[in-house]
């Protein structure tokens, strides 16, 4: 039986993950508006201003017998995220290319990698949400790789002191042609050519990258496997797997921001004098109140797909699937949540004296990286149904 109920261990770690969350909060709306500013030296690196008690139980809890560490992972993402998502992810000292590290990485490569912030770059000007598409190219010259190409949309682009970038050895060969090649940045031939401005996240920096014959050593293959590999297996599909444990905690990044909204919005009604009711029969809740339990109720829906992909993950169970389902149900429920608080609150909930707008900006991004809502919706469709790639995209 899927048990997803809170220890009290459990319980306090959560707590007091929240209450360190309100130090990214009285940053927010600063860098929302300054995203050039440097960090004030009070919002520190993650782990860097851990309580001691905090750092103690979670130590407890990881090495314990409780086990489900991907099931606490999860709700601490929720947790840290609750105070103000973009200043979270800003202040945390990895990236997406150190997920790829540790999952697929070579044990030199992760000793000596993993203590940089690492960037990944997929996407490309003309591969947007078909990685196997993209067209930067590696060519590998006596004992060194030749990187070409153009990257956009990189996360942690500008502050990252490397990057996992995904090419492909050989364009004919599709997705079996794809490898991830470790690169540090100031590596000759390595352009940050532009950092993106955008609608939320303004915490996160994006960045544009341009290589240009840049040579890197033949041991940054992420790996080490440099075989083109044959349909259906290798390298691309190996990278992949990387996403069935980071496409769950995008889900639960933006739950976390749909919770903040969720939970202001029930403090601003119970102000007012609306309290919300629970159990009671159909006609007996205000419009409000109906409207505000709905959304509570797609939260804690994509909250259980977020812990069943994680439980499997913890129980050493594909989840590939679920994965995929996590993440486009979280994409759309964070989006519909804030959105719906905000209509309930009418002006206020667009109001830059509040939190909320900025809110619904960030969530945005929830649905778009990773994979979008569509494709994750693709995946899901394929799974269930057994058809390919090529017979259904």
């Amino acid at each position: 039986m899927i048990d997803f109920q809170v220890s009290e261990r459990d319980e306090k770690i959560f707590n007091m993950m929240r209450e360190e969350s309100l130090i990214a909060r009285k940053y927010a709306r600063y860098y929302d508006a300054q995203e050039e500013h440097e960090m004030p030296p009070e919002v520190l690196p993650e782990g860097a201003d851990l309580p001691a008690a905090r750092r103690d139980l979670i130590g407890q809890r990881v090495i314990g017998e409780d086990g489900g560490f991907a099931v606490l992972h999860m709700g601490l993402t929720i947790e840290r995220t609750w105070g103000d998502y973009a200043v979270e992810v800003r202040r945390s000292p990895g990236g997406l290319g150190n997920a790829a590290l540790q999952a697929a990485g070579s044990p030199e490569q992760v000793a000596r990698w993993s203590s940089m912030t690492l960037a990944m770059a997929i996407t490309e000007p003309g591969c947007g949400s078909d990685p196997s598409a993209l067209r930067t190219t590696a060519t590998l010259d006596g004992d060194e790789w030749v990187i070409n190409g153009e990257k956009i949309f990189v996360t942690l682009g500008v502050r990252a002191a490397g990057v996992v970038v995904w090419a492909t050895l050989d364009p004919t060969a599709g997705r079996a042609g794809i490898k991830s090649f470790l690169i540090e940045k100031g590596t000759p031939g390595f352009n940050v050519v532009k950092k993106e401005k955008k609608l939320g996240i303004r915490a996160e920096d994006t960045a544009a990258y341009h290589f240009e014959n840049c040579r890197i050593p033949r041991e940054n293959l992420l790996g080490g496997d440099e075989k083109v590999a044959q349909k259906g297996s290798g390298g691309f599909k190996g990278a992949m797997k990387t996403f069935n444990m980071t496409r769950p905690a995008v889900a639960a990044l933006g739950l976390g921001i749909s919770q903040a909204a969720l939970d202001f919005t029930k403090d601003e009604l119970s102000k007012v004098g609306i309290e919300l009711t629970y159990g009671g029969g159909a006609g007996s809740e205000n419009a409000i109140v109906k409207r505000f339990l709905e959304l509570e109720a797609l939260q804690e829906a994509a909250y259980l797909t977020v812990m069943r992909a994680a439980w499997l993950a913890d129980e050493g169970q594909p989840n590939n699937m679920e994965a995929s389902i996590a993440k486009a149900k979280g994409g759309e429920a964070v989006r519909k949540v804030t959105q719906g608080c905000i209509e309930i609150l009418g002006p206020m909930g667009i109001s830059e004296d509040h939190l909320l707008e900025k809110w619904f900006r960030d969530c945005r991004i929830i649905d778009i990286y990773e994979g979008t809502g569509q494709i994750q919706h693709l995946i899901i469709a394929r799974s269930l149904l057994g058809y390919t790639r090529a017979e259904l995209s």
